[in-house]
């Protein structure tokens, strides 16, 4: 395992850094930033990108005076093409991490490739169930009694990388898509600051496609915190 010492020396380098992709209200950039900026995260926010020109988490991370750019996807002829200048964006802020908050774009194996290893996702399930889209929707039509969100190390196949944290959360009797929404979301800015700063730290690593925690492979679910 890289530790910290290793992966980011003490001296004149600077601090491990951060790259946050979103496409909308930007809940769990804010949280990741909030704690970068309080010092809890021992980081630096290079940058948000963002692929909604009216998006409000744009002027949410202006207004913390992070550096945002946008990229229209609605500028690119392909999906390929958009890809290649968000890959472009991306490493000009030269980023040791790239965090998916909320980014709705599903992403090209090229760029993936790319950032394997050094990419996380947060999706609001308990993965590997109700892979892609209407995840709340989905557990309630099934009746389910216990729903979640996950914190996973992104690869090629959607919402399949190795998991790294999830919290889990109980559905109500009564429960909506937006009251299930919700009370995920109080999860979500939780679990999401706690990987990244395990990562930065440099405890959290993936390891031959596996995730692993102080060099130890972690669990299938990744660790796992009852909400």
């Amino acid at each position: 395992m890289n530790d910290v010492t290793s992966r980011y020396p003490t001296g004149d380098v600077e601090k491990p850094r951060i790259v946050i992709l979103i496409s909308g209200s930007g809940s769990n950039m804010l949280t990741i930033a909030d704690q970068v900026l309080s010092g809890a995260i021992d980081a630096e926010i290079a940058g948000v990108i963002c692929n909604e020109p009216e998006a409000a988490g744009v002027q949410k991370a202006r207004d913390r005076d992070l550096d945002v750019s946008v990229i229209d996807h609605r500028g690119f002829t392909s999906r390929e093409e958009f890809d290649v200048a968000l890959m472009r964006t991306i490493d000009d802020y030269q980023p040791d991490l790239v965090v998916l908050a909320g980014f709705m774009r599903i992403l090209t194996p090229d760029l993936v490739r790319r950032y394997e290893g050094r990419m996380l996702n947060i999706h609001p399930s308990l993965l590997p169930k109700y892979q892609g889209l209407h995840t709340h929707r989905r557990a309630l039509e099934a009746g389910d009694d216990l729903h979640g969100v996950t914190v996973h190390f992104v690869t090629e196949v959607l919402d399949d990388g190795p998991n790294v944290i999830q919290a889990v959360v109980p559905v109500m009797d009564g429960d909506t898509e937006e009251t299930l929404r919700k009370r995920v979301q109080l999860q979500e800015h939780i679990i999401y600051p706690i990987a990244v700063k395990w990562f930065v730290e440099g405890r959290l690593e993936m390891v031959s496609g596996l995730a692993t925690f102080d060099g130890k492979p972690m669990p299938d679910t990744g660790v796992k915190l009852e909400g």
